[in-house]
């Protein structure tokens, strides 16, 4: 697993969330997944692994 609890990530393009929950892959061969917590949608969806980027802050931008 690439996440991990409070990560965060970004999601649907540009929507930034956290992760809330993490699925290892199953008997079924389900990928892993995350349940992420998008504060936009007011609500906690769950991903894919490979739809999840993590989200990167560059200190030049926090001056």
């Amino acid at each position: 697993m690439k996440f991990c609890f409070g990560d965060i990530v970004v999601v649907d393009g540009n929507q930034s969330g956290v992760i809330v929950k993490s699925w290892e892959r199953s008997l079924q061969d389900l990928p892993e997944s995350h349940d992420v917590y998008v504060r936009s949608y007011n609500a906690i969806a769950n991903y894919p692994e490979n739809e999840i980027e993590r989200y990167m802050v560059r200190h030049k931008y926090l001056r």
